[in-house]
């Protein structure tokens, strides 16, 4: 394994970020409403749909913008205008910001020098072997995959050692292989001691990849904890599942029966006619569905979840 630092940092149960009841609003639009969370040492992911709120939290935690309310500290030192405490944080944004002209090497230079290293050399090194990009570090970014052009941002978020990541969707873009790669760098990472929060719409890469959550819907904080305990919270809810069948009242008429049905509800006015159906056993009602229509005669069109996305799981930690 290709290290940043000659032995492992030092691991703490203080909390390495710590944002107490801020809020971030532009003109009427509140971005962020009264968040409060600690973070720290290990890999925290910071989960929610777009729009969330993530994007802009990370940026106050950056000190790239400062709260309109509440106070965020990183280190035990507040962050915004805090010059000496940015090399201690490497901040990698969401979207791309590649000059397409600069090789490899050059972009992550470019960063090296902007952070005041000297000598270049060794850390720029250190940084394209950590992302796996020592052979193609000479061709131009502009002819990198979008999985490179990730890589090679991720090198250069990395290349002044810093103690806390914060790293918007760094897996956007990347192919399973290097998903695999950039996830285990981040574990070494974390093993070493440093603090990582990385943002994500995708519930399967956090559940892989953090100790710890933060779940995020409309600016707020709808729950923290480790994956097990959002876990039980996610398995409360409800979930609806659309079916589309040639005979809807039959096949409401039956699924009331079942105990693995909530309610059922039947539209009519759609096109084609559809049920709703509110089970906390998904699973079983999976299979009991096919079973139940040959006994009726009843043929089955479509059998969705509707509720699979984030949106509708943060709403209902939100609203319950």
């Amino acid at each position: 394994m290709t290290a940043l630092v000659n032995g492992p940092l030092a691991k703490t149960d203080s909390a390495v970020i710590d944002v107490r009841a801020v809020s971030k609003w532009y003109g009427s639009v509140v971005a962020v409403n009264d968040v409060s969370l600690q973070v720290k040492s290990g890999i925290t992911g910071l989960l929610g749909p777009n729009g969330a709120g993530k994007t802009t939290l990370l940026h106050m935690i950056a000190g790239l913008a400062g709260p309109s309310e509440g106070e965020v500290t990183v280190l035990g030192e507040p962050v915004r205008d805090n010059t000496p405490l940015y090399r201690h944080i490497g901040f990698m944004p969401e979207h791309e910001s590649l000059y397409g002209i600069l090789t490899g090497r050059g972009f992550v230079e470019l960063a090296a020098r902007l952070h005041g290293l000297e000598p270049l050399g060794p850390p720029v090194d250190r940084a394209l072997a950590l992302v796996g990009l020592t052979d193609v570090q000479h061709r131009a970014t502009g002819t990198y995959s979008r999985g490179m052009r990730q890589r090679t941002r991720l090198a250069a978020t990395l290349v002044h050692d810093p103690e806390v990541l914060l790293l918007d969707e760094p897996l956007s873009g990347t192919d399973p292989r290097q998903r695999i790669d950039v996830q285990g760098l981040m574990s070494r990472l974390a093993a070493e001691g440093r603090t990582i929060l990385v943002s994500s719409h995708i519930l399967e890469e956090i559940e892989t990849l953090a100790d710890n959550i933060l779940l995020m819907v409309a600016g707020k904080l709808a729950a923290a904890g480790d994956f097990l305990a959002i876990r039980a919270k996610l398995d409360e809810r409800p979930y609806q599942v659309k079916i589309v069948a040639n005979e809807t009242r039959a096949m409401a008429a039956a699924l009331v029966g079942l105990v693995v049905v909530d309610s059922v509800s039947v539209d009519e006015e759609a096109e084609p006619p559809s049920l709703t159906v509110m089970t906390r056993k998904i699973g079983e009602l999976q299979l009991s569905l096919p079973k139940l229509a040959k006994e009726r005669e009843i043929r089955l069109y479509r059998v969705e979840p509707m509720d699979e996305s984030l949106e509708s799981v943060f709403s209902y930690l939100v609203d319950g």
